[in-house]
């Protein structure tokens, strides 16, 4: 039986990883400045989050959600803790797809209405709920086309006011840093602006931290910058550090009803174990302050190299925005000097979503090596030319 082919596929085959790096069947090391799409948070094979995954798997690796299962009510009160976030009820699933369709499922019953809000850039997953609100066309079947979804400009208040106050609007979903969209933060008006705009009219305001929570930006979640409190906040990528697990956090205001969302493999045990060690670790690690300290040293660095026109992000979701198309500098940062990175459909910007756990040091082995790739690139082009 053949893969179904839907990846372009680099020739590299990943065996082991370790802290910020991975190795393949060769044995070459490769730095992850990538992190498998953010997943990793707290780094590969980190000893006591592989303890806690195999210690969990020897006792029960799973049962259903119609048992009690006292790792969930674990799971939640360290994330209220390590987070900040208070008065908000968890639900845990599996993926950033399924957190975000069950936060849209939620606001329709919550208002009783059926359209959303998205934003253009907007990648919000690739199921029939929340492919409808992703900005990206080709990926769309005519199946995904019949959801009431309308997309505006980011960070355009007055055109969000004249769609909330048509009165049809069940939410309004935004990542905070758009990922996939190419690492764009409206300013901190818009975001209180729309909160303002939801709360006088009856619409739910869903903060997707599916890529940018979990202390990615030296912040737990990216919209604790702004001062708001969104009704509903998605989770998943960094929950697990590879381990699939997502979830969602409700106001308390919002009152849950037996059925009214359900999962089979969401909140299973060894997930639970995951996602709680992986708590544990960002508390003692002090891994947000981390992120914070150690993004200041690359944008500095970054602000070094002329070549680089504008930096982006917070935290350690960092985009570097080039005046060139930047894929072929990432297979060179690949394959001659075994660095990933990752790219977005800003066709022109570096993407970088390393452990948290990465130091400065690893950074000072990138720009050495981003340096020479630039040149070489340079030279290539103008031998082309």
């Amino acid at each position: 039986m053949q893969l179904f082919d839907v990846y372009p596929l680099y020739d590299i085959t990943p065996v082991k990883g370790e802290g910020c790096y991975v190795f393949d069947e060769s044995g070459k090391k490769y730095l992850d400045l990538y992190g498998g799409h953010a997943v990793i948070s707290v780094g590969h094979a980190h000893p006591e989050y592989v303890k806690s995954i195999q210690q969990q798997a020897a006792k029960l690796g799973f049962y259903s959600n119609s048992i009690k299962n006292p790792l969930q009510q674990e799971l939640a009160v360290k994330l209220e803790k390590v987070s900040g976030v208070k008065d908000y009820s968890l639900f845990l699933c599996s993926s950033g797809a399924e957190a975000n369709e069950n936060a849209l499922k939620v606001a329709s019953f919550q208002t009783g209405k059926d359209r959303i809000i998205y934003f253009e850039n907007a990648f919000h997953g690739r199921t029939s709920g929340v492919v409808a609100i992703t900005d990206n066309e080709s990926i769309k079947a005519p199946f995904n086309l019949g959801h009431k979804a309308t997309k505006l400009a980011f960070n355009d208040t007055d055109s969000l006011k004249r769609e909330i106050e048509k009165g049809d609007v069940a939410a309004v979903i935004f990542e905070v840093i758009q990922g996939v969209g190419g690492l764009d933060e409206a300013e901190s008006d818009f975001y209180r602006s729309a909160a303002e705009l939801c709360k006088e009219n009856q619409v739910m305001l869903i903060a997707d931290e599916v890529q940018s929570g979990y202390g990615r930006t030296g912040d737990f979640f990216a919209f604790q910058k702004h001062g708001i409190r969104p009704d509903i906040i998605t989770m998943a990528k960094g929950m697990g550090n590879g381990f699939p697990i997502g979830g969602i956090l409700t106001d308390n205001n919002i009152q849950p009803k037996y059925g009214m969302l359900g999962t089979t493999f969401g909140g299973n045990h060894l997930a639970c174990a995951a996602g709680i060690s992986v708590l544990d670790i960002i508390k003692e690690e002090n891994l947000m302050q981390n992120a914070a300290g150690v993004s200041e040293f690359v944008k500095s660095e970054a602000a070094k190299i002329p070549e680089i026109k504008k930096i982006k992000g917070r935290g350690l979701m960092i985009g570097l925005e080039f005046d060139f198309e930047i894929a072929a500098l990432r297979k060179e940062l690949l394959f001659e000097h075994e660095i990933f990175t990752g790219a977005s459909s800003n066709k022109k910007l570096l993407r970088i979503l390393p452990p948290l756990n990465i130091k400065k040091e690893h950074f000072k082995g990138f720009f050495s090596a981003l340096k020479l790739a630039l040149k070489n690139q340079e030279h290539k082009t103008m031998k082309s030319s």
